[in-house]
């Protein structure tokens, strides 16, 4: 198979879909390898270290796509990228199409095989290619939050660790699954006072049973939601529905339940956002007002830290790509059950059901289609 690494054009967006390493694994296997040129250079990823791979470096971006079978990305194919979907091509990459109407609309016409790393599982029911980029976003949500509590950005001017003699920082984590348990990691280590809700019982024990006194548990009720950010200097959204759009927790009107400068870091903007008031951000621009509290939204936290964020990645794309690209997609998903859920799109149809919901589209089997 012919698989092409094209460079990310997001804003500030500096990963790239494969390591030189990983382009010497699909080269092993008998695969040509296209990599777009300088499409490593954010991560210091030279030209001649993909060629000494085996891989061939191309010029354009165009090239790449259409002398691909499958094309191996980190983020979704934005706007300008939509042109290069085709029928008999397999992306594989971020999509959270849930929230992303246009690209759905995009990949259903070009008839464009769309495998999504986040909704691609294992089986314990995880999501193995999630869980390292909500890991790093987690832990650069407690960091982000309170670099922008500085007064300089709009942010109260509150020190989450204090010093002694002045009382500590609060942070409030909705969701404790990954993300929300590596934010109060960092949260605790910066010295915060951290709360964390969740709507299960189980996690919550888990939690309390890992972290200790050191943290409040609570469960996620709206009644414990509007207390909990009432005293918060930083509020992180780090809630999930696999494959769905995120839940709006908090309206516009509880913004005034919160301290002025007080900061709301929404990790869940890639699936839409669980605040009303959320709008994707960018690195460029991180962060906007609305009534006085500080909002962090950007769509791609990971990519400010692209090094260690492709290390992280490729290391549980790899082997599924691999399996695709050996295989061809329908055998892979024959041989894989795990891969089954990862498909949002294929032959032109949609076969996710967090995207037939959020658009009202006819919900297809993968299974039936292959």
């Amino acid at each position: 198979m012919i698989v092409g690494v094209v460079k990310e054009i997001k804003n500030n967006e500096y990963r790239i879909g494969m390591t030189p390493a990983c382009a010497a694994e699909y080269v092993a296997a008998g695969h040509r390898v296209l990599v777009e040129k300088n499409g490593g250079l954010g991560v210091g990823f030279l030209n001649e270290e993909y060629a000494s791979a085996g891989a061939e470096i191309i010029d354009s971006a165009a090239d790449v796509w259409a002398k691909s079978n499958m094309i191996v990305k980190v983020k979704e194919p934005i706007e300008s990228e939509y042109k290069y979907l085709r029928k008999d091509l397999i992306l594989y990459t971020y999509l959270h199409l849930a929230a992303d109407k246009p690209l759905t609309e995009a990949l259903l016409k070009a008839g464009t095989d769309a495998v999504a790393y986040e909704t691609i599982t294992d089986n314990q029911g995880g999501l193995p290619c999630l869980t390292p980029m909500s890991e790093i976003a987690g832990r650069m949500a407690a960091l982000e939050g309170a670099k922008y509590l500085e007064r300089t950005f709009g942010g109260e001017g509150v020190l989450l660790a204090g010093v002694p003699g002045v009382q500590k920082g609060k942070v409030t984590i909705i969701g404790g699954g990954v993300v929300g348990t590596n934010a109060a990691k960092i949260a605790m280590g910066l010295g915060a006072d951290v709360t964390i809700l969740d709507i299960n019982a189980r996690r919550l024990a888990y939690l309390d049973d890992i972290f200790g006194s050191r943290i409040q548990t609570l469960y996620s009720s709206m009644s414990n939601i509007k207390k909990s950010i009432a005293d918060a200097d930083v509020v992180v959204g780090a809630v999930l529905i696999p494959g769905k759009k995120a839940p709006k927790l908090l309206g516009k009107d509880d913004l005034k339940l919160m301290k002025k400068g007080a900061v709301l870091v929404d990790v869940a903007v890639d699936q839409g956002g669980c605040f009303e008031t959320t709008k994707a951000t960018t690195h460029q621009e991180p962060i906007f007002m609305v009534d006085d509290i500080v909002h962090y939204c950007v769509a791609n936290m990971p990519g400010a830290v692209a090094k260690t964020s492709t290390q992280a990645l490729v290391n549980t794309t790899l082997s599924l790509g691999l399996q695709i690209a050996g295989k061809g997609l329908a055998q892979a998903l024959k041989e894989n059950k795990n891969l089954v859920p990862g498909v949002n799109c294929y032959h032109g149809k949609c076969t996710l059901d967090g995207v037939a919901e959020a658009f009202n589209l006819e919900l297809h089997d993968v299974m039936k289609l292959i």
